[in-house]
């Protein structure tokens, strides 16, 4: 009872701020959420953990709060349809690197775990709010909904049907026929759905598009379980009650917004 009365509190709030919210409203929402995920990302990849052992604890904050500001300063500014110049992004990467192999004397895989952090979560939940102010609350919703229903189809299929596991050493909850039911259901959601928001899309861009964004879905999922199996954790967080984390609820969607979003910039659905 408790998972449902979560799941359905944050369905409503979802739902209200895509439809209430201004822009600049959702942009700070995007970033809220991006900072919490990436305060988990770090406990779960195992740097808090390590850190811990170290005698320096304001190291350690330091550490944590740089990871969390560039996340959140990475979500900022996607939320703007910009390209980003390469150059800038080569100086953000050297600079960081600098900074946590010579200052802060990490190697370079721990360095490294940290540089994914804006790039997995702030620059998705940044395109999240750009789609929505480029082609309005129906196309994030569009998307959002795909997962969702998907997800929900995965978790009912696997009950029903499930048999083989898909990915036992990351996920033994998981199975083929689960993966298979949560594709055909969100695929034909999609190919459905975004006739009321992109008319113009043709039958087998549809079609496509729904089956990337499920398996990409699914892909997302599956990597922050991997994340979590790695830092010897069940869940990311206990902030929601019955789900888990932040990081819990978006990992699919993290994977399957930069996909989307580019299909809207070029203009492969209309």
């Amino acid at each position: 009872m408790t998972r449902v009365m979560s799941g359905v509190v944050l369905a409503a709030a979802a739902l209200a701020a895509i439809l209430l919210l201004p822009f600049v409203g959702l942009r700070v929402l995007a970033c809220t959420v991006a900072g919490l995920a990436a305060d988990e990302y770090v406990r779960i990849t195992g740097g808090a953990r390590a850190q811990s052992l170290s005698p320096e604890r304001a190291e350690r904050v330091e550490r944590r709060w740089i990871v969390i500001a560039a996340v959140v300063y990475t979500c900022w500014w996607s939320a703007v349809p910009a390209p980003l110049s390469i150059v800038l992004v080569t100086i953000f990467v050297i600079v960081w690197l600098a900074f946590a192999v010579l200052r802060q004397s990490r190697t370079l895989q721990e360095a490294a775990v940290d540089l994914v952090a804006p790039i997995y979560i702030g620059a998705p939940l940044g395109m999240l709010a750009a789609l929505h102010m480029r082609s309005g609350p129906r196309a994030t919703l569009l998307l959002i909904a795909t997962v969702v229903i998907s997800d929900t189809a995965q978790y009912y299929s696997g009950r029903a049907f499930g048999r083989r596991p898909l990915a036992p050493a990351i996920s033994p909850k998981k199975t083929v026929e689960g993966a298979i039911g949560g594709v055909i259901c969100g695929a034909v959601f999609m190919a459905v759905a975004i006739t009321f928001v992109f008319p113009a899309t043709p039958i087998i861009m549809r079609v496509l598009l729904g089956l990337v964004i499920v398996f990409l879905g699914i892909v997302g999922d599956l990597f922050e379980s991997r994340l979590k199996r790695l830092g010897g954790v069940k869940d990311s967080s206990a902030v929601i009650p019955g789900h888990g984390g932040v990081l819990d609820r978006i990992d699919a969607l993290l994977f399957a917004i930069p996909v989307f979003y580019f299909m809207v910039l070029q203009g492969s659905v209309a």
